[in-house]
Parts: structure tokens; sequence; C-alpha cells
């Protein structure tokens, strides 16, 4: 078992899953790097959820490996998983997944809370993040008194204040109207770009695919072609090395 490149902050070696024998990947691979952006495009029901799960040692592959920064995530047992998605990674989904007693700020900074980080460093965090996404005035409301966008905004300001390494984005646009969609995924890149923080975000919507760097596209569980500027990348890695 050899570990990949130094440059993958994140990589998946031909991963297999099925459910219940039913296959939902079958030999996936890709790579990504710190501050990269990888999209995961393909119709419903492709995979792209349970790639981004087990890249996210959120499942176990049934075959194959998962690397972070040269960490078998793959064989990792159940508290290092924990330990791992804790310190080092975030998710957004589809649904915000937000505690209804808990107001927005608290929701924000949640993550680092729990991760033992003082109240008042996570609250300044938190809405350090609620501010950029153009929602500071809600801080103090209860996810009840909010819109669907103002809510997924108050996930994605939660994800970005624990300062995950990778950020895991599954369809989190997918609820929202054009501009909403526009403004998430706005800072989203642009969170991306400025604190190094690789983001695979699953998505069906080309237009959305076309924010990444590099492209992995899914059927029916099997990736499709290669997207040709990571294949050159790599290639002149293999090069070098």
């Amino acid at each position: 078992m050899v570990a990949p490149p130094d440059d993958d902050m994140l990589a998946a070696r031909t991963v297999s899953y099925a459910y219940g024998g039913s296959p939902a990947l079958t030999g996936v691979s890709l790579g990504a790097r710190k501050g990269e952006i990888v999209a995961v495009t393909g119709p419903r029901g492709c995979g792209k959820t349970t790639l981004l799960a087990c890249l996210a040692g959120q499942l176990v592959p049934d075959s194959g490996e998962v690397w972070f920064k040269g960490v078998p995530v793959h064989s990792l047992p159940p508290l290092g998983l924990e330990r791992l998605r804790r310190e080092h990674f975030g998710w957004i989904g589809t649904e915000p997944q937000l505690v209804p007693e808990l107001t927005a700020w608290e929701n924000a900074a949640l993550a680092l809370m729990l991760r033992g980080t003082g109240r008042r460093a996570a609250k300044s965090a938190a809405c350090e993040w609620l501010d950029r996404l153009d929602i500071g005035e809600c801080a103090r409301a209860r996810p009840a008194a909010l819109l669907q966008s103002q809510r997924q905004r108050v996930a994605l300001a939660r994800a970005l204040a624990a300062g995950p390494s990778v950020l895991f984005a599954d369809e989190p646009t997918a609820p929202l109207h054009q501009t909403d969609r526009a403004q998430l995924l706005r800072t989203l890149t642009s969170a991306a770009r400025s604190h190094g923080i690789t983001v695979v975000l699953a998505t069906h919507d080309q237009e959305v695919a076309t924010l990444a760097d590099h492209t992995v596209a899914l059927l029916d569980g099997r990736r499709m072609g290669s997207d040709p500027s990571e294949a050159e990348g790599r290639a002149a890695c293999s090069a070098s090395a």
C-alpha cells in the first residue's frame, strides 16, 4: 500500500462500493490538490453522493483506497475517522441539517465549539462567514424564521468557519433559485481560492461544474473518460518524479 504523490491532498484509487449487493461505485479513481475544486458530475443515481461519502470517511469502500495527506482513510478505525471528519473535513448537502433550537450564529459555530474552541472565538469566526454570505443580520434568528436560501448559507458558514482542509459539497445548490445559487457558489469558490480549501463538489448541473478546476464524470457508478487538464497535470508530476 503506497501513498499517492505528495501534491495530492485527497486521492481515491479504484474505489468500489455496493448497497446490499447492488453496485453504487465500481473502480473509481481521482485526485485533488490543495485549494483545487473538483466537480463530480453525472445524472441522479450515478454514485456521486456515495463517492463523496467514501472520500469523507462516512462510508468504508468495499475495495480500493482513499488517502488524505498520506493517511489511509479507508483503513482508519472508527475513532480515527471521527477525528478526521471533525478536524479536517467539512460537509454541506442539499438539506442544511441545522439544529432548530440554536440561532444562526450558534449553528454556524457548532463545529468549532464541538472541537473545543471557546465560545467567543467560535462566534467571531461564525459571524465573519455569515457576513461574507450576506446574512449577518440573521445571526440571532433561529432556522424556522429563515428562508431556505438563508438556511443553506448558514450551513455553508458552519462548514467554512471550522477551517476544513477539504469541503465536500453534495448538490448544495439544488434547492436554490438562480440568484441564491450564484451567491453560494461565489462564496464557496472564493473561499477555496483564498483559504486553500480543497472542494469536492457533486452536481448534475453543468453550469455549476464549469467553476471547477477539473471534472470527474460518473455514469452508473463508473468514471467516464478523464479530464484532459487533470491527465496532463498527473503526467507532468509523474515525469518530474
